[in-house]
């Protein structure tokens, strides 16, 4: 039995970033063996167990051949008698095709160091067209790996368009696209995954809201909020605003509900996307609203209960304006000051049932107005 540290714990180490997870490959051992030894089976369609002390994944090398349509359509093969060359053979890329032995030595037979230092996503085999979430992989990590200068190699996006043309795209799953685009957001160049799509002809099928982005607008702001410490919630915001800023708001509006259904995203990323178009012209221009506009706005957003609203809105509209200066200053005394309004106080005055909200809403306008 031989161990061996895979994909992107070695790729990281070498790119000298930080390592968030390491995964494993077993070489020469039997599912049998590695429950022996302690090792917890987690895998349903391929032999995976989790070490016993730090649970960490820990892979039998394997070889797949092609069965189906989509992502899933493989047939795995494990055993003693796959190799670690076979094993690295069947991954997306070179860069996460290295392997590292106990004594620290690489083990690289298709040329992930090599690539690394010249900066390249080059397929391993041309297996990589069989398998349609090789597109959203790579252009994530072009996405993520853009500030290193990372280039697609010029026969690996012609695969990429190849498995486009073909209708392997339409076997993923809504799941899948969702998770590889949230991770792009969060990397520092989530136009570039957007670009790729683009450049492989898959952004139609997929994310076709978001093809006809200006990217050179869309870089700029991207990067603004990305270095303001935005989040992918914030991001995907972002791009939804500025991906519908020329249609009608109720189109706007139902491009972006039609996009967070296909994806099945997250319901604050649909909500935040949202709020940012409807309500992001109002929020750069807060201070010349009029009272009744600045109350509506408040009570809409619900910014009296929801206070970190304001917060994700704010950083999302000044990287829509490329401005620098705070967005709505007035607006936290604002809140501050209605915050301070107590229903038992007016109640103390006489107030109650219906003229007791009547009051409350009158004093909220005599702030705003004074404001």
């Amino acid at each position: 039995m031989q161990v061996y540290l895979v994909g992107g714990a070695v790729r990281d180490r070498l790119l000298g970033l930080r390592v968030k997870d390491r995964d494993w490959v077993v070489v020469g051992a039997t599912p049998e063996q590695m429950i022996d030894a302690g090792f917890r089976p987690v895998g349903k369609d391929f032999p995976v167990f989790l070490h016993p002390d730090s649970a960490e994944e820990y892979a039998l090398a394997r070889t797949e051949r092609k069965s189906g349509k989509g992502y899933t359509g493989f047939e795995f093969f494990a055993s003693p008698e796959v190799t670690l060359e076979e094993d690295l053979r069947r991954r997306d890329l070179t860069i996460n095709a290295i392997a590292e032995d106990s004594e620290g030595s690489l083990i690289d037979p298709y040329g992930g160091r090599q690539d690394l230092d010249a900066r390249l996503l080059r397929h391993v085999s041309p297996a990589f067209r069989e398998d349609p979430l090789r597109v959203l992989r790579t252009a994530r990590f072009a996405a993520r790996f853009a500030d290193l200068g990372f280039q697609i190699a010029d026969e690996t996006l012609a695969l990429m368009r190849k498995i486009s043309q073909s209708d392997e795209l339409d076997h993923l799953t809504p799941e899948r696209v969702w998770q590889e685009f949230e991770r792009a957001l969060g990397t520092r160049s989530p136009i570039v995954f957007i670009e790729t799509l683009n450049a492989a002809h898959a952004c139609k099928k997929l994310l076709r809201e978001l093809c006809e982005l200006d990217t050179d607008t869309a870089c700029s702001a991207t990067r603004q909020l990305t270095d303001a410490s935005g989040t992918p919630e914030q991001q995907f915001a972002l791009l939804l605003s500025l991906a519908t800023r020329n249609s009608a708001p109720d189109r706007a509006e139902q491009q972006i509900r039609d996009l967070c259904l296909r994806l099945r995203a997250p319901n604050r990323y649909r909500d935040l996307a949202l709020q940012l178009c409807h309500w992001h012209e109002s929020l750069s221009r807060f201070e010349r609203l009029a009272a009744e506009q600045k109350l509506r706005l408040i009570k809409q957003l619900d910014l009296l209960r929801r206070p970190e609203r304001l917060a994700q809105l704010r950083l999302c509209v000044q990287a829509l304006n490329g401005a620098d200066g705070p967005v709505a200053p007035s607006l936290d005394g604002l809140l501050e000051q209605m915050r301070a309004l107590e229903p038992r106080q007016l109640m103390a005055e006489g107030f109650s049932g219906k003229e007791l909200g009547q009051e409350l809403e009158r004093r909220q306008l005599t702030i705003c107005a004074e404001a």
